[in-house]
């Protein structure tokens, strides 16, 4: 499993000319999901999420996390973060989970958010998203559960 986290000061997404998700001072998460991941996994990528303390406080250190800045998060489901580009020139998402699972997973994701932040924003799974970012920093984090 991976998480892009990107520090934002608002950011958005749009299906089909219409906002589907929209949050302010928070984490825009894009998320992507391989075969192999379960649900102990994503726990542990959204206890990790959730936790990071990547806000400045009154001293300019990054010291702060969601819970201290009220902070709100737009997930998004994204499978081009398992993009295999060795090969030619030609990416292969032969490891992206499979389309069920995968849904299953993200979904699964969102609800692990929602039973700590109150603000949780999502994308629409397997869409064509537009999305939108004043990444604030700019700051942004990979996590991925292979090295954690």
């Amino acid at each position: 499993m991976k998480f892009v986290i990107q520090r934002a000061a608002h950011a958005s997404v749009t299906v089909d000319g219409q906002v589907v998700g929209k949050i302010g001072r928070g984490f825009l998460v894009l998320i992507g999901v391989c075969n192999e991941d379960t649900t102990e996994i994503a726990d542990k990528m959204v206890r990790k999420m959730t936790g990071l303390r990547i806000f400045e406080d009154e001293n300019g250190k990054t010291n702060l996390g969601l819970k201290d800045v009220n902070g709100e998060l737009l997930l998004i489901s994204q499978f081009t973060l398992y993009a295999d580009c060795r090969k030619g020139n030609r990416p292969s998402f032969i490891r992206a989970g499979s389309p069920d699972m995968a849904e299953d997973m993200y979904e699964y994701i969102i609800r692990k958010c929602r039973e700590t932040v109150p603000v949780v924003e999502q994308g629409i799974f397997g869409a064509d998203m537009k999305v939108e970012l004043l990444n604030d920093g700019p700051f942004t984090i990979v996590l991925d559960s292979d090295q954690l």
